[in-house]
């Protein structure tokens, strides 16, 4: 209804927000936007989300889809959930701890979305995660190294299971290894290369608010 709405008003661009689950669990390949959607709930639900928009395209206007990962947030999003957990010691990989996130710092995605608007020769699917995707075992590692707390523990597979149920599976013990492609491509530069900067600039921020 929206993209049609889009369409009839003659808008010029659309920002689509959808995310890197559209790519399914990738385990250790590499993907970017030339890659087919994978396969699972949230994929499937990625996927009909961004057919969604296609009215808008239709009706000429210039559709991002945002396939947005992990944000690090000072202050909202998964940070704040686990940050009471590895400021205490008790951060834990999940499972095996090799499944893939794609991250990308609060600043970088708002400074992605501003360069997608203002460069007329993005279009179509745009991952906005940070350049160098983790395991979730590297991804404990470098937020207990932000908090200066060590993360020894594992939360095995089947405990994410019991207190999860389906979602364990799709959300937090498989991931996708995500690369910003396009946005490369069109000249982006990250504030924030790799996950420990990310962190260490979002607990900086939690700190002095």
């Amino acid at each position: 209804m929206l993209a049609t709405a889009v369409a009839d008003a003659g808008v010029e661009t659309l920002i689509n927000a959808s995310a890197v689950g559209y790519y399914g669990n990738t385990k250790d390949r590499v993907v970017d936007e030339n890659d087919r959607a994978g396969a699972g709930f949230l994929a499937r639900l990625c996927e009909d989300w961004e057919a969604a928009t296609l009215p808008a395209q239709y009706g000429g206007a210039r559709v991002v889809l945002a396939r947005t990962g992990l944000v690090m947030a000072a202050a909202g999003g998964a940070l704040r959930r686990m940050r009471p957990l590895f400021s205490v010691g008790l951060g834990a990989r999940l499972g095996n701890g090799r499944q893939y996130m794609s991250w990308i710092s609060l600043e970088d995605e708002v400074r992605a979305l501003l360069f997608a608007i203002g460069h007329p020769s993005l279009s179509g699917p745009v991952n906005m995660t940070g350049p160098a995707p983790v395991t979730n075992a590297e991804f404990t590692t470098a937020f207990g190294s932000a908090v200066n707390r060590p993360t020894p523990m594992m939360l095995p597979a089947f405990a994410v299971r019991a207190a999860l149920g389906e979602f364990a599976d799709e959300g937090l013990l498989t991931g996708q290894r995500a690369i910003p492609s396009a946005l490369e491509r069109a000249g982006f530069q990250f504030h924030h290369n790799t996950i420990g900067e990310a962190l260490a600039y979002a607990t900086a921020r939690r700190d002095q608010d």
